[in-house]
């Protein structure tokens, strides 16, 4: 994978769009709260994408690091959901949700590169 610019500014925009999203006193409603677990659907969602921009934005960072770094994030903002001020809830359930959603995302991400790099026509070599 190379360096990809466009990804890490797609990183910055959805760490930004998600922080506020989840640090927000009362977040808009959305479709997706109608279903049932939609919340924890949006949080799958939300770290899945954080998860491919990020591995597609620092291509040197293991995808180990950046499940450790997107997992303690979504602890992070559950940690300051669970502050009186701001009238949200500290959910554990909400933090399993985003680790998954970056486990799932990253696993496709590295299937898809192994699937893009078998496809690709071996170079000869010279002996």
């Amino acid at each position: 994978m190379t360096i990809d610019k466009p990804s890490r500014g797609m990183f910055l925009l959805l760490l930004a769009t998600v922080l506020y999203l989840t640090l927000m006193p009362s977040p808009p409603h959305v479709e997706l709260d109608d279903l049932p677990y939609g919340d924890k659907i949006e949080h799958f969602l939300a770290f899945g994408a954080l998860a491919v921009a990020a591995r597609l934005g620092f291509p040197r960072m293991s995808g180990w690091r950046v499940l450790e770094r997107l997992s303690f994030l979504g602890a992070m903002i559950e940690v300051v959901q669970g502050s009186p001020g701001l009238q949200r809830d500290c959910d554990w359930r909400d933090w399993a949700a985003d680790t998954m959603g970056v486990l799932v995302a990253l696993a496709t991400v590295r299937m898809l590169y192994i699937l893009y790099r078998s496809l690709q026509p071996r170079r000869a070599t010279l002996h």
